[in-house]
Formats: C-alpha cells, sequence, structure tokens
C-alpha cells in the first residue's frame, strides 16, 4: 500500500510536502477540515447574498475591485478570473513543484480561512491522489498575490480545462484526464476563484524541498571534505569538540563532529600523526570546512523556522474568519518572508560548492597535493587525469555564484500601481532548484576526485567510513586511478549516488547516522 498524507486544519509537514511531491502520496481531507471548509463558506454565502459589495465575493480584483458584480455575472466571474491569471509562459515547471503547491494549497483551504465549498477541495486532493499534474509554466509569478499564474494553471484543471499530465506521464487535456479517473470538474462560485490562486505556495513547496535536499547535500559535503582532509594527508586534531566549543556555533560543532567520526581509524590519518609530521597548519579549505559548513547548516535552519511558520499559515486574500462572521482582506499573501530565505540559502550554495571546489583543486596541483602525481593522472602530460573533472567543478561555482544574486531586491509594480510592491519569491525558488542541483554535482566530483587520491596513497587505508564511499564510487561506474577515459559518465554516475542519497546512507550503515 502506498503512502498517505491526510490534511487537517493543522499545518502539514515538511514530511509530508515531499511525500506528495516525490514519492506520489495519496492525499484526503479530515472530517475537521471539511467541517472548517463549509463553517468558511456558510459565511462566503451568506456575503454573496447581501446587498453590500464585499471584495473578493461580489467585487472585481486587484486594480478592478470597486466594481460591483451582480448575481448572474459571478460564474463568470470565477472563471473568468482563472482563465486570464493562467497566463503563465515558458518550459514547464517540475512535477514535483506543481504537486507541492497543490497539496500546500489544499492544506490553506482545509483550515477554513478561504471560504471554498467542499467539493472543490475534494477534488484538488482527488488531482493528487490519481497523479493528475496540471502543466504550470516557468515564468508569471511575481511572488506577490502569491504565486498567481502557477496557481491559476492548477486551478483551471479544476474547471476542467487546460493541459495536465496523468500519473504516467502523458500530456493530455484536464477533462479527457478527469473523466478518465471518474471524476467531475467543478463550477467555480463566489469567493473560489480567489482561495484558489492566492497564495507562496510554490515558492514554499520548492523551499521545503530545497530544504530536504540541503540537509542532505550538508552531510555529502562533510563526507567529501573528510575525503579530501584524508587524502591530502591533513589533520583531524583541528576538528577537536573542546575547539569548536569555544566558537559555539551549532552547526559548526555538527560539522566538526561529523568529520571527526568519518575519520576515525583512518590508517591515512595516522600515518603521519605522530611528532615527525611537520604540517604545521592545513589551508582554509581543509581547515575551517566545519566552520563554512555549519554556517550553511545554521542558515538552513534558520530557512527550516520560516518555513515551519509559512506552512502554519492560512495564505488568502479576501481571508474568512468563521468565528466572527466576516471577510476581511489582509497582506498575508506577500512573498518576503520566503523569497529571503530562498535567497540567503542561494548564497550558502554557492559557497559550500565554492570550498568544495577548491578542495578538490589542491589534489590536481603538483606544488600543494603532497606527493600525488600532477592531476592525479596515470602518466601525466599523456594523461590529463582529472583536469577537465575540475574544470566542470569551476564552471557551476561560476553558475552558482551567478544565481546567489538575490531575486528578492528586484520589485516591479504591477496591476496599474496597485501592487507595487512584490517579493519575486518564485524566481527567488527556482534560481535555487539550479544552485542545488549545481552543488550536487560539484560535491560529486570532489567525491570522485578524493577516492582517486586515497587509492594512490596505498598501501595506507583510508577510513571504515571513507573505504566504503570508494567502492561504492567503484561498484558503481566510477573508476579509479589508470589511464585516461571518458569522463562524462562517471561524474554522472557520482552524481546519482549523491543525490539518490546512496552517499549518506552508506555511511551512515558503517558509523551511525550523521549529524
Amino acid at each position: 500500500m502506498g503512502e498517505h498524507v491526510v490534511v487537517g486544519v493543522g499545518p502539514v509537514s515538511m514530511a509530508d510536502v515531499v511525500s506528495v511531491a516525490r514519492r506520489n502520496a495519496a492525499v484526503t481531507l479530515s472530517a475537521e477540515a471539511l467541517a472548517a471548509i463549509d463553517a468558511a463558506r456558510e459565511v462566503v454565502d451568506s456575503l454573496a447574498a447581501a446587498t453590500t459589495p464585499s471584495y473578493g465575493v461580489s467585487t472585481g480584483f486587484g486594480a478592478l475591485a470597486t466594481r460591483h458584480i451582480p448575481q448572474e455575472l459571478r460564474a463568470q466571474l470565477q472563471r473568468s478570473l482563472v482563465r486570464s491569471h493562467a497566463a503563465g509562459s515558458g518550459p514547464e515547471v517540475e512535477r514535483e513543484v506543481v504537486r507541492a503547491l497543490m497539496l500546500l494549497r489544499l492544506s490553506t483551504l482545509a483550515t477554513g480561512h478561504t471560504g471554498v465549498r467542499r467539493e472543490t477541495a475534494l477534488l484538488m486532493a482527488d488531482l493528487l491522489t490519481h497523479g493528475i499534474t496540471p502543466v504550470v509554466h516557468e515564468y508569471g509569478s511575481l511572488g506577490c498575490s502569491g504565486d498567481l499564474a502557477p496557481l491559476a494553471h492548477c486551478a483551471l484543471a479544476l474547471m476542467g480545462e487546460g493541459p495536465v499530465r496523468t500519473a504516467d506521464g502523458e500530456l493530455t487535456d484536464a477533462a479527457t484526464a478527469l473523466a478518465a479517473a471518474g471524476l467531475s470538474p467543478v463550477e467555480l462560485h463566489e469567493k473560489e476563484g480567489l482561495a484558489l490562486i492566492n497564495g507562496t505556495d510554490g515558492m514554499l513547496g520548492m523551499l521545503v524541498l530545497a530544504i530536504n535536499d540541503l540537509t542532505d547535500l550538508l552531510q555529502v559535503a562533510d563526507v567529501s571534505a573528510a575525503m579530501s582532509v584524508e587524502a591530502q594527508l591533513g589533520t583531524d586534531r583541528v576538528f577537536a569538540p573542546e575547539l569548536q566549543a569555544i566558537r559555539p556555533h551549532p552547526g559548526q560543532a555538527a560539522s566538526a563532529a561529523n568529520l571527526t567520526a568519518i575519520l576515525r581509524d583512518s590508517g591515512v590519518v595516522a600515518s603521519h600523526r605522530g611528532p615527525d609530521c611537520n604540517r604545521v597548519q592545513d589551508a582554509y579549505s581543509l581547515r575551517c570546512s566545519p566552520q563554512v559548513h555549519g554556517g550553511v547548516r545554521d542558515t538552513v535552519a534558520h530557512a527550516v523556522a520560516v518555513a515551519t511558520r509559512e506552512l502554519a499559515s492560512a495564505v488568502d486574500n479576501p481571508v474568512v474568519l468563521a468565528d466572527e462572521n466576516r471577510v476581511e482582506s489582509n497582506g498575508n499573501f506577500h512573498g518576503a518572508p520566503v523569497a529571503y530565505v530562498l535567497d540567503f540559502l542561494a548564497i550558502v550554495t554557492a559557497d559550500l560548492a565554492s570550498i568544495s571546489e577548491r578542495r578538490t583543486d589542491r589534489f590536481l596541483d603538483k606544488a600543494r597535493n603532497h606527493g600525488l602525481p600532477p592531476f592525479l593522472a596515470d602518466d601525466p602530460g599523456v594523461d590529463s587525469g582529472l583536469m577537465i573533472a575540475q574544470y566542470t567543478q569551476a564552471a557551476i561555482v561560476s553558475e552558482l555564484k551567478r544565481l546567489a544574486n538575490p531575486a528578492s531586491v528586484d520589485s516591479i509594480p504591477s496591476s496599474a500601481m496597485q501592487e507595487d510592491h512584490v517579493s519575486m519569491g518564485w524566481s527567488a525558488a527556482r534560481k535555487l532548484r539550479r544552485a542545488v542541483d549545481g552543488l550536487t554535482r560539484v560535491l560529486a566530483i570532489e567525491l570522485m576526485t578524493a577516492a582517486r587520491a586515497l587509492d594512490l596513497r596505498a598501501p595506507l587505508e583510508p577510513s571504515p567510513a571513507t573505504g566504503a564511499v570508494v567502492a561504492l564510487l567503484r561498484n558503481h561506474g566510477v573508476g579509479g586511478p589508470g589511464t585516461d577515459r571518458f569522463l562524462a559518465p562517471e561524474i554522472d554516475a557520482a552524481y546519482q549516488l549523491v543525490s539518490d542519497r546512496s552517499v549518506t546512507r552508506t555511511v551512515a550503515s558503517v558509523i551511525g547516522e550523521l549529524a
């Protein structure tokens, strides 16, 4: 039986988001959520019947909010809102992102603060359960008034309109996909169009997925740094807990503890630990790994705090206060809190990749690699070894530095100056996804470089943990020292082992879970 997420009145967890987005978990609404939805809908229905205009219920939207819409035009108003706002352009957004944003919108609907009808919320849950994924495009969201265009493309599917992909990835139209799943489209009533599109769900979904990835990649970075320290004949003494305690950043302590555990019982490290060792201090990229990795960890922890608060939010405008029988306008749809941390994460992702690339480069320079052949080549001059693998790293790191330029400082006014300050949080999230992928590739190249160097240190034995990583690489198409060969497939194999979390699982199987 597959995974199943129940959406209630309270927030979904980050684990729930990952389960639905990446592992196709089925989704249902709790009885409490349905009761809250019904209560909020009663408030909207009473306002819709009133002669006094109510924004979002019986008026136009944005800069057109001053027009009162008569009853006979309100169904058309909702259809027009969704159709006109489904104005995205560019490449398709990844399926996991669309599923995440749909779950998060559903979670807000379930709070009882949006005023949708239960059949509308239930249909969104059914789309997720049946794997029907609306086509959402790269461009269209300014991250204020929520991720309007991406969410409108999803709302369009609930109406039985627009392109979608089925569970097996086939492109079709929403009406056909709904019929094949035994589902019927909904006709949107008052307030429902706004409720479906006015949220930060796209940028939040991408933040949650990035946090999930970076949490693992930080452990990979500790593994690759430990392998580099070991293979470059560095010292592990600088990672001692008493040295970390005098600068008590929690991320630094966790990273240093990981490095110490990974290097434990290393024959390579033991070979030069005695009084004859003339290494006074290692280079910063080795010695300061816990400080840099730890700073990234602490930044991710801040992002988790922001994401957790956002997951507990009901983002819509206007919002229904069912207990007080009223609907009120607000500014909670502004994506600034999420946009800022997305930009913070892009910065630290770039720097984590940067220090990894510097460790890699030291292996390839005969003047700095402590007795290893230039570029770790079999016959330097005839062979180039891993020279160009480092070029690939450098190109990625350069790109990550460009992606670290913040999106959240670049507001562009819209909607006839009614929406005169926007967050650009969607754009921040999109570039962070590219940055996380780049970091994954950079760490993979450091791993394969350090593994080759450890092989060249034979007969000295690596630690049990790093030796297991070397064996993992060798068993999955990443070859050891030897004459030059086609490197791209080996880089891709290492990348897959990092991205599917085989590296961290392998280390955990030897020394237990890393911090």
